[in-house]
């Protein structure tokens, strides 16, 4: 695992805005609304809230709403992004993220409209580039997914 490259030191919990500094994506596919308990270069839990009005649920299922699995990791995904981002000092740097392996995934409970979805990533291996990441997402303590997620990060040349 690598140290933090800059003053983020002291960064405990970052808001929807500091996560639009660090990763790129946005509405309708930005699945994090904060993240919390940010330990640099090491762990971090992401908070999704669940709401009836995302776009998915028209499809997936009418009359009785699920968050596609492929989502969740997603969200794991991403709030493995804005860790390595903040781990790397990549804030406003237009920092691209790229899965290159997902493992392990397991779906354990349904995830609806109304909960908080909660992302524990905890880093099991971090270089400059690629970071491999253990995921465990919880509604309400219980857990609902998990997954092995290795990703790499790079600046974007635009």
């Amino acid at each position: 695992m690598t140290e933090p490259e800059v003053a983020w030191a002291d960064l405990r919990e970052a808001d929807v805005e500091m996560i639009k500094r660090v990763i790129p994506h946005r509405y309708p596919f930005l699945m994090i609304d904060r993240l919390r308990d940010i330990e640099l270069g090491k762990s971090v839990v992401g908070i999704k809230n669940v709401t009836a009005n995302e776009p998915q649920f028209e499809g997936h299922f009418p009359g009785a709403a699920i968050m596609p699995g492929v989502m969740i990791i997603e969200a794991m995904a991403q709030t493995a992004g804005v860790l390595v981002g903040l781990t790397r000092d990549l804030v406003d740097k237009n920092a691209m993220v790229y899965f290159m392996a997902i493992e392990k995934a397991k779906f354990r409970r349904k995830v609806v409209p109304g909960d908080t979805l909660e992302l524990h990533l905890t880093v099991k291996r971090g270089s400059t580039k690629v970071w491999r990441f253990e995921g465990i997402a919880r509604v309400a303590g219980a857990v609902v997914a998990e997954a092995e997620l290795t990703a790499m990060m790079e600046l974007s040349e635009t």
